[in-house]
């Protein structure tokens, strides 16, 4: 049996609010790229006091509107 604790499940329907790290990851960018998409207007996000948040309906929107790269 392993001792290793099992990660949570970051894109868990549940999930409303992830940490800018947490967007990184789901997204399989770095985390560098996440706020430079959020300075820029790309991705929306929202504050909560100090801490910056990104809605999960912000990921799936910024996801949607990416074009393809024509071949």
């Amino acid at each position: 049996m392993s001792t290793l604790a099992r990660e949570p499940d970051l894109a868990a329907p549940g999930r409303l609010l992830y940490k800018p790290e947490e967007a990184a990851e789901i997204l399989a960018i770095g985390r560098s790229t996440i706020y430079e998409l959020m300075a820029d207007g790309a991705l929306k996000y929202i504050k909560v006091g100090r801490v910056r948040r990104v809605r999960r309906i912000d990921l799936e929107s910024f996801v949607a509107n990416l074009a393809p790269i024509p071949h």
